[in-house]
């Protein structure tokens, strides 16, 4: 028979020298571990992970700021670069010359050398540009598509946009007849720069685009361009309609291109007088207000077959028949 003294669990085990009553086996229990950590503080807890990740990105931002004595703005690396790239040997030699703010010169690797590259090389050279080699490919990627680079890119800051009216006083206070082209829809960069290049090539003064809807001098403008864009302004108006109707208080008149015009340009009456050219898109021309703004719709004649101009054909053909017409009159 089995002692009942050997069998396991039989024996009353012996107290931890707790008290034996109510809650004295759950005292320690009781007084608990201390406050609950905060969520920062505990290692498993995503808010911890957050607070680590927020000291290793200041400590590297310091490390920047300590390196390159520059302040690190947080998202940096993401923000747009909103710097204009002049492409072409032409157009970046004229942007030297004109001694335009420039920040990087870029040339291609094993890039064919002619005098405007050695003249380009050295002009930037002499005004302390950063002069960076870099290959082809890589030059590809950083211009437009289609667009012709001829192994050379120039980094320029955004373009300062001039007030018109400031531009308009500046040339009736230097004793000439305004000329000014003013954009209407036209959104084309490529129409821009021919549009900028007539200006320079007849006398015009100035080139007034809208805020909105209008294209902007980017790459493929200057480049079109062929350097003009680096000397002639670019005005920038809030309301192109507003700012016509402060032109015509100046005494300037405001004369829209039309195909439907009922003023033909050849011997234009008003040539010789202050004179804004509003030229309109390809194809919605002229808007409704800007037409109602105009002193004269003037059309070009041309041939039955066509059924419309070029929005920089058109600007360039009003603007030889203007000049021709002031020199003309000016002879006479």
């Amino acid at each position: 028979m089995t002692n009942k003294k050997s069998r396991t669990g039989a024996v009353r085990k012996k107290g931890l020298g707790k008290a034996v009553g109510s809650g004295g086996q759950g005292r320690q229990a009781l007084e608990g571990r201390g406050p609950t950590p905060r969520a920062e503080d505990r290692e498993y807890h995503a808010k911890y992970k957050e607070k680590k990740a927020r000291e290793r990105y200041d400590a590297a931002k310091a490390r920047y700021t300590e390196r390159t004595g520059r302040p690190a703005e947080r998202g940096g690396r993401n923000k747009k670069d909103e710097s204009e790239l002049v492409t072409g040997r032409n157009a970046v030699l004229e942007a030297l010359r004109a001694k335009i703010p420039a920040t990087t010169l870029y040339i291609a690797a094993r890039v064919e050398m002619d005098d405007r590259m050695r003249e380009i090389l050295r002009n930037a050279t002499n005004r302390g540009l950063a002069v960076l080699e870099i290959m082809r490919p890589e030059m590809d990627r950083m211009v437009e598509r289609d667009t012709v680079h001829q192994g050379v890119v120039l980094k320029v800051p955004p373009l300062e946009h001039a007030h018109p009216m400031e531009v308009l006083d500046e040339v009736i206070d230097r004793g000439e007849t305004p000329l000014f082209v003013a954009l209407d829809g036209v959104t084309d960069p490529r129409n821009l720069g021919a549009i900028i290049r007539s200006v320079a090539a007849f006398g015009g003064h100035a080139v007034i685009v809208p805020q909105r809807r209008s294209a902007s001098l980017n790459s493929a403008a200057w480049k079109t361009s062929a350097g003009a864009a680096a000397r002639v302004p670019v005005a920038m108006a809030s309301n192109l309609t507003q700012t016509l109707k402060e032109f015509k208080k100046q005494g300037v008149f405001v004369v829209g291109l039309d195909g439907d015009g009922e003023v033909s340009l050849p011997g234009l009456e008003l040539a010789d007088r202050p004179v804004v050219v509003v030229v309109g898109s390809e194809g919605k021309g002229l808007s409704r207000l800007v037409t109602e703004t105009c002193d004269a719709v003037v059309s070009i004649p041309i041939s039955s077959a066509t059924e419309s101009l070029n929005a920089g054909i058109a600007a360039s053909v009003s603007l030889y028949e203007i000049a021709r017409l002031r020199a003309e009159r000016a002879g006479a």
